[in-house]
Order: structure tokens, then sequence, then C-alpha cells
């Protein structure tokens, strides 16, 4: 069986300790098998999302300082998933065309 990577920093050197806890060597984080699966972020319909993936977004957001709203139906390529914890709730990093570099949240977008 092969164990998953570190989903904090990606290493695939990880290896389980006798307690059940996978740990990363280069990283020093320690994680379960079944943490994994609820960390899993889903988009508003309910599909996983991946770094990478293109989502639409399913709504007008406004956005702070801009004249106009990014526009429901809005193509973002190329997401990056993020901590929520350390951005406001923000799951995903994209750059939006228009607007530029922001983070969006997951149940306002849709997998393409």
């Amino acid at each position: 069986m092969s164990l998953p990577a570190c989903p904090k920093c990606q290493s695939v050197y990880t290896y389980e300790d006798g307690s059940g806890l996978i740990i990363c060597p280069e990283c020093a984080f320690e994680f379960k098998a079944e943490d994994l699966a609820a960390a899993e972020i889903k988009d508003a319909v309910g599909n996983v999302l991946s770094d990478g993936d293109t989502v639409t977004i399913i709504k007008d957001l406004p956005v702070k300082g801009m004249p106009k709203p990014i526009k429901k139906g809005t193509k973002v390529k190329n997401i990056r998933l993020v901590d929520a914890d350390e951005n406001n709730g923000h799951d995903l990093a994209a750059k939006v065309d228009g607007f530029g570099a922001m983070n969006l949240k997951s149940s306002v977008v849709k997998k393409n």
C-alpha cells in the first residue's frame, strides 16, 4: 500500500509510525489518512476540486475597490487550493481575467 503525499508540502516521502499517524520528514507535518478525505475541497455542486482545474463562477461577485463585479459565467483557469483558515474562508487562489490574482470560495464556483 502506498502512502499519500503530504497535504502541506506535497512531499512523497511520508512514512507511517506505529500509532497510525503519517509523518512527513520534510516539513514534520503529522496527519491521518482518514483526515485527507475530510479535507477535500468541493465546488458548489459537490465535485471534488484539485490544483490546475478550470472552474466557472456561478453568481455575480462584487469586488471591493472595483466598479463592476465578476460576472456569473466567468471561467477561471488553473486554480490552486489554499488553506481556508489562513485566507478568511477563501479556499481557492486564481487569476481572474480583468481582475487579477484573488482568492475565491469554492461555494461560488462550478468545476468544468
